[in-house]
């Protein structure tokens, strides 16, 4: 018996368990999602205005890369079951591994000069920031995730306004950049309790697809109540840090603190962390809108890969392959444009996607795992091979 061709046993085999087709889907509209906030050209959003649909992307589409990484990293330790105590310790030099290279791969696309707010060097730090969750039970890590994005941007954004605007390298990268720990590290937490919770079930998806679109109602519903109030915009010191400070330089710091913190008004800014609902506002709003958003979303993806499994491969292929696709995306900006340039193009973002559905499953067809997630994984392997102590 002549064997299969790699094309034809591809089409047979890829996206069947263990693999879960319906999160390589979802991760391949975050992708895809992100391309078009960094260059898609996009109207303010409209109900009754399907032509403005497309800036859906905006903020939701890295938010949904989120809540994946969660799925993702829940998946490569233990899937549902809990990690046993022993292999806690190699799991750890693992995340650390593969953070490591992620973050050196963000670095590298921030060296190429575009004014895309580049998400791995903050992915990368994420894979680390979830050691001491590892062996954390769903609801657990649902509480966790619930209290981050509750309480997490407004006693930010308070200590903000009491430090007056404090600001560093370390300051504006992990709290106040345009992705913030505690925004993000309860997404992926949100995220690892979905994956724990038997995602590749069809009584998971639509749970997750309940519970997603009440917390979205919820969300845009506190967001449109701030709005309606005219409590609007981003959070202070989350995508509005300016690295500068109102203390800064005083020589009677003590004596003017007052009237500097009755400018800063903390109250102001903890209902502004509340109710703020833009894209990268940083809000509680924008959390739990947009998190329900990406649950909907995957919840979608996973009940649609089944019936539609052959239609869907190429989105599985790009899906199984992000941080490739995501830096192919970062790199033909920069030949188009040339380093430090810029442009917006709905018809360049219809053959970025085009390309990358192409290329991404021709090169699964053939040559499997996308190289940037090879080198992640040895990366990964190379640090889990280092000698520890149980």
């Amino acid at each position: 018996m002549i064997n299969a061709l790699p094309p034809v046993r591809w089409f047979r085999e890829f996206g069947r368990p263990p693999r879960i087709l319906g999160l390589d889907v979802a991760r391949a509209l975050a992708i895809l999602g992100m391309v078009g906030a960094h260059i898609g050209e996009t109207d303010s959003f409209d109900w009754f205005e399907p032509s403005t649909w497309t800036s859906l992307v905006n903020g939701r589409s890295s938010i949904l890369f989120a809540v994946l990484a969660g799925v993702s990293i829940a998946l490569m330790t233990g899937r549902s079951t809990l990690p046993e105590r022993e292999r806690i310790p190699g799991i750890r030099l693992n995340l650390i591994g593969r953070g490591a290279v992620i973050f050196v791969i963000g670095l590298a696309l921030e060296m190429l000069n575009t004014p895309i707010a580049i998400i791995l060097t903050l992915y990368g730090l994420l894979y680390v920031a979830v050691i001491p969750f590892l062996r954390w039970r769903p609801w657990q890590l649902l509480t966790g995730a619930a209290v981050l994005a509750l309480l997490g941007p407004a006693l930010l954004a308070f200590l903000n306004a009491v430090m007056l605007h404090p600001f560093g390298s370390g300051i504006g990268f992990v709290l106040y950049g345009t992705y913030p720990i505690t925004v993000w590290l309860a997404l992926v937490l949100g995220g690892m309790a979905l994956g724990r919770m038997h995602v590749e079930q069809v009584r998971t998806a639509v749970v997750a697809l309940i519970v997603g679109f009440v917390l979205a109602v919820a969300g845009y519903g506190l967001g449109a109540l701030g709005q309606a109030a005219g409590i609007t915009g981003a959070v202070s010191g989350s995508s509005s840090f300016s690295g500068s400070s109102s203390f800064e330089g005083s020589s009677s710091g003590w004596a003017e603190y007052p009237q500097a913190l009755a400018e800063a008004d903390p109250g102001g800014a903890v209902l502004l962390a509340v109710f703020s609902v833009d894209p990268h506002s940083g809000g509680t709003a924008e959390v739990l809108g947009s998190g329900g958003f990406a649950l909907v979303v995957i919840a979608l993806c996973l009940l649609a890969s089944r019936p539609l499994r052959g239609v869907l491969l190429p989105w599985g292929a790009l899906g199984s392959m992000p941080l490739t696709a995501y830096s192919a995306h970062v790199l033909s900006i920069v030949l188009v444009s040339g380093p430090g340039g810029f442009f917006s193009s709905n018809d360049f973002w219809a053959a970025t996607t085009l390309g990358l559905l192409v290329l991404t499953t021709l090169w699964s067809m053939f040559f499997g795992r996308g190289p940037l997630e090879r080198l992640v994984g040895r990366g990964a392997a190379a640090m889990a091979a280092v000698p520890h102590r149980s």
